[in-house]
């Protein structure tokens, strides 16, 4: 079972594709307490589209672990 060695990009498009499709959603049931927590998730999915449309590693790598750390 060999996997493919994974960039930064790959999983940092993992982790916003997770945060968008898994974590915001219970965030948003939540109603008004949930908002902050969405803005913030939002500003995070912007640096990191941005840092990635950018080619900025360092940023990326920032984002990623700023990613991770959003849980339902």
């Amino acid at each position: 079972m060999n996997e493919e060695p994974k960039t930064v990009a790959d999983e940092l498009m993992k982790e916003i594709t997770r945060v968008r499709d898994k974590v915001m959603p219970s965030y948003q049931t939540i109603g008004a307490p949930g908002l902050i927590g969405l803005a913030m998730m939002r500003d995070s999915s912007d640096k990191a589209i941005r840092a990635l449309a950018e080619g900025d590693a360092i940023q990326c790598i920032k984002s990623l672990e700023d990613l991770r750390g959003y849980s339902v």
